[in-house]
């Protein structure tokens, strides 16, 4: 590829513009700590003699690098007019806080004086955090992933000081690794074709630039139908991994929208495959070493397919993603499993990463001690000292330990003695009351370790996730703390990272926001906005909701082929607006911001939200064809477009016994595609009529608490008993 030609000329051997790494590369040591807010605020300009400039940065993954002999910048204008000034290329390094790999990288290379002497001397060096400018990651990740065939983090990008890329790859090695170049090879190979086959690297560049703008302008296209639904469906059942449940034969991530996407299959169709494939999946997350059996929460993702050693590092959207497919299954199944383990989860995150001020943090580390997943892992005598013989047997037999130890250390594969915690099969009640005695015990030993490092920033968008996760929860399971939960971090949210002009910020951390807000941010907090307005039905959340979809639409919203790009029309100015739908680790933007204009639409009655929708949809049906499986939110808003829709108003006073027992009723049915909408009387009525102009005429028949249902757009007489409410809802089941 023109990337790599310079590069390999210069270098004599075979083009390669580096890989994430497998098994073969050595651990990295103990990072420094943070510097506290008093070291920074005692610090000259410059950072003095111990930092350099990222120590005023608020990420903490910049702050990881503040003691580097690299001369980082943050991304911004000024490193790349000084690159123009010197007339040197960029040195793009993108990462997060708890990436692995990164940690490596940043031991290997970025922490050693002769690889910083040789950055600071070719390039202008930039540090990125990809979670707090989703927009510029997403860019040069397309680069990567165009150039390489593959992407990750580390990301490594190369550019012209006008920002156009003609080198990228991911982690490097200091030294050349087999095929692998190293920094000491690579940093002086990238320099010396800048300067003396810099025409030839700029034609790279520009064309790279020139792929990349055809790329991501892309093709709408018409609309997507039942069908596409089905072959997504058939899509995930020929990569099912029947056995072990999860996709795929090798690494498996937790991706809970493909769940949530076969759950609704299930409920539309009737399909037992869908169901197979959601029971077996959400069962192995739960069983395997992939959830934390002692501390609670789920991982990242499994390093092997049997999801017994994960990639230990704890994310946020993780968290609100897959709890959120719990609640969906318990709803469709009744099975306590699934409400136990969404509650699990919730209970992780209510203790280890919910801020004094309610907000929620993004993410613990993988590492402690220099070593991945230290902090989580057993020997048997560490066991044996906390348990008794009894005891140590039980989790013996049932957590699948051993004196040789089942997890094998990353770079050698040999076993180390210690154990990751995993069952395969379900405790029974009895074990289950046995083992919540000794996994306390084992918890409070755990807590004398050296804790990971906790990313305490709070993300706009993440934080939308995780207030949909526990409203939906305190919905569901008539759990009022839950609700609360979702509340508090909506208030702190609303309050904190929005601005008088009511435009969204992207991150907040230690008193002070910034930043400005992408698309996902305001599509993952409007859709957790409208979920906490169905729990708790305070109109005050439906309002925040649609200012913030508004001011979407106003800002995002691609006027000429539909959908979302990724940054505002006010944003920064990058080499092309992003638009994308992939659905990965998370639930792309515009797929959540089409499902969001539906549930608004319905719940407003303003139709014009609705075909801002359906437009999001044509805009990338296109695309979404190729492989419906990889869309698999976006799919949902497809089932909402195609599928039976209801909306449910209940009329009467919130606290009485009978609105109540009819909100229950509605809460703990499996609708994915119904809204629901408390009217009570007086002020707070009007309220609601002031936001929904459809809900004005409804009253109380015959002073009783009451329910209004419209399906498809056709309106049934009111019913005042919980029979009548529900034979209502079968009648429309039956026509889904």
């Amino acid at each position: 590829m023109l990337v790599a030609l310079c590069v390999s000329a210069a270098l004599s051997i075979p083009t390669m513009t580096g890989a994430t790494p497998q098994d073969d590369e050595p651990a990295h040591g103990v990072r420094a700590p943070l510097p506290s807010p008093e070291e920074i605020a005692a610090l000259p300009a410059d950072g003095g003699d111990e930092f350099n400039r990222l120590v005023f940065s608020g990420s903490p993954y910049l702050l990881q690098h503040a003691r580097n002999p690299v001369d980082w910048h943050e991304w911004g204008p000024a490193a790349f007019e000084l690159a123009a000034e010197r007339g040197v290329p960029v040195f793009l390094s993108i990462g997060y806080s708890t990436c692995h790999w990164c940690h490596v990288m940043e031991h290997e290379s970025f922490e050693d004086a002769e690889v910083a002497r040789l950055m600071n001397e070719a390039f202008v060096c930039v540090k990125l955090d990809r979670e707090e400018r989703p927009d510029i990651d997403q860019l040069y990740m397309s680069v990567t992933q165009a150039l390489t065939g593959s992407g990750g983090w580390p990301m490594t990008v190369v550019m012209t000081p006008d920002k156009r890329p003609f080198f990228a790859g991911t982690y490097f090695p200091k030294q050349s690794i087999g095929q692998r170049f190293g920094m000491l090879e690579l940093v002086p190979a990238l320099s010396t074709a800048w300067s003396e086959r810099r025409e030839e690297v700029l034609q790279s560049a520009k064309a790279i630039t020139e792929d990349l703008a055809a790329r991501v302008a892309g093709a709408p296209g018409g609309d997507l139908t039942a069908e596409h639904l089905a072959e997504g469906e058939a899509e995930l059942s020929r990569r099912f991994d029947s056995a072990r449940g999860g996709f795929g034969a090798a690494r498996k991530f937790p991706v809970p929208h493909e769940q949530t996407f076969l759950l609704r299959r299930h409920g539309a169709t009737g399909s037992a495959r869908a169901l197979e494939m959601v029971e077996r999946t959400l069962g192995a997350w739960r069983l395997g070493g992939v959830f934390d059996q002692v501390g609670l929460g789920i991982h990242r993702y499994s390093t092997d397919p049997n999801w017994l050693v994960p990639h230990f590092e704890k994310m946020l959207y993780d968290q609100a993603l897959c709890s959120l497919a719990y609640v969906d299954a318990w709803l469709v199944t009744g099975d306590a499993t699934y409400e136990r383990a969404a509650r699990e989860i919730l209970a992780y995150v209510s203790r280890d990463m919910t801020s004094p001020e309610g907000g929620f943090y993004s993410a613990e580390d993988a590492d402690s001690e220099g070593e991945e997943g230290l902090f989580y892992l057993w020997t048997e005598a560490e066991l044996g000292e906390v348990l008794d013989a009894e005891e140590a047997a039980f989790v013996r037999e049932r957590f699948r330990t051993s004196d040789e130890g089942n997890y094998r250390d990353e770079a050698t594969g040999e076993r180390t003695g210690r154990n990751v915690l995993h069952l395969n099969a379900p405790l029974s009640d009895a074990e289950r009351a046995r083992w919540d005695v000794m996994r306390a015990r084992l918890f409070e030993a755990r807590e004398g370790r050296i804790h990971p490092l906790k990313d305490d920033k709070v993300l706009t968008d993440w934080n939308g996730l995780m207030i949909s996760a526990f409203a939906r929860a305190g919905r569901a399971f008539g759990d009022e703390a839950l609700v609360a939960t979702a509340r508090r971090a909506a208030d702190f949210v609303l309050s904190e990272l929005r601005t008088d002009s009511g435009r969204l910020l992207k991150r907040w951390r230690g008193g002070e926001a910034g930043l400005h807000g992408m698309l996902e941010d305001h599509a993952f907090l409007a859709q957790g906005l409208l979920d906490l307005f169905e729990a708790s039905h305070e109109v005050a959340y439906l309002v925040a909701a649609r200012e913030i979809v508004d001011t979407a639409v106003l800002h995002f919203h691609d006027d000429e082929a539909g959908g979302f790009f990724l940054s505002p029309d006010d944003g920064e100015a990058l080499l092309v607006r992003s638009k994308t739908i992939y659905d990965g680790a998370r639930p792309s933007g515009n797929s959540v911001m089409a499902c969001t204009l539906q549930r608004l639409s319905r719940m407003t009655g303003e139709t014009g939200y609705e075909e801002l929708a359906a437009g999001t949809i044509r805009a990338f049906s296109a695309q979404v064809e190729q492989s419906p499986s990889y869309s698999t939110q976006l799919l949902a808003a497809v089932d909402f477009q195609t599928s039976t829709t209801r909306e449910i108003v209940v009329v009467g006073p919130p606290q009485a016994p009978e609105t109540r027992a009819m909100l229950a009723l509605l809460a703990r049915r499996y609708a994915p595609n119904d809204v629901v909408l408390l009217r009570p009387p007086g002020e707070e009525g009007a309220s609601l009529a002031a936001a929904c102009p459809f809900t004005e005429p409804l009253v109380p028949v015959d002073s009783k608490a009451t329910a209004y249902v419209c399906t498809n757009f056709a309106c049934a007489a009111p019913v005042t008993t919980l029979e009548a409410l529900a034979g209502l809802l079968e009648d429309g089941a039956a026509d889904r």
